[in-house]
């Protein structure tokens, strides 16, 4: 882990290149609860976690010290955990899941119709419109040039607006910044913070 001043200029790299009006989150998927206290420490201010387990066990420990997002895939039987944790979930793709939050959500969406990956078809996104659902999220296909995301981001973006959705979850390390520039208001950014832990 690199140390809470190496970390905290990262950070502000990334928040000062996406603009005051993007929510920063940092994806902790591969940082230990250990770990986590540099980050406190760094001053990064919101979190997102990928398995209910480990968002319990972080938020045990830390507490008030970050604002709790879940970017993860998200059983209904977790919903539970997530409302009394997050203020955000990123990745709703069940109608059952839907349900059972109580707080804000985003409807991923699969625009791409990758088979491995999570999310719904943009056809079927009138169907999660519910209270609470504030945006839609996506992850584009991987691609070596950031510039490969941006029509994904784009569609999504005219997608969010033909709903009234305000919020759009959106780029991570290696295309943050095309996806500010088609209107995220949050970026989901890891290794660009700490370094690629996830052989850990």
């Amino acid at each position: 882990m690199l140390s809470p001043a190496e970390i905290r200029e990262r950070y502000e790299e990334v928040c000062a290149a996406v603009g005051p009006h993007v929510t920063v989150v940092a994806a902790t998927k591969y940082v230990s609860v250990e770990d986590m206290a540099v980050l406190a420490e760094a001053g990064v201010r919101v979190v997102g976690e990928n398995r209910a387990q480990d968002l319990e066990a972080k938020h045990a420990r830390y507490g008030d010290a970050f604002r709790w997002h879940f970017i993860g895939k998200l059983q209904s039987n977790k919903a539970k955990v997530v409302n009394r944790i997050c203020d955000l979930v990123h990745s709703v793709d069940s109608l059952t899941t839907a349900r059972r939050l109580e707080v804000p959500s985003l409807v991923q969406v699969n625009l791409a119709g990758e088979v491995s990956k999570a999310g719904v078809p943009p056809e079927e996104v009138p169907g999660f419109l519910r209270d609470g659902v504030v945006g839609l999220s996506t992850m584009p296909p991987a691609a070596a040039d950031p510039e490969a995301s941006r029509p994904w981001f784009a569609s999504l973006r005219e997608l969010a607006a033909q709903h009234g959705l305000r919020e759009l979850s959106m780029g991570t390390t290696q295309d943050f910044r095309v996806a500010a520039e088609e209107g995220a208001t949050y970026v989901r950014v890891g290794s660009i913070l700490f370094g690629d832990r996830s052989g850990r």
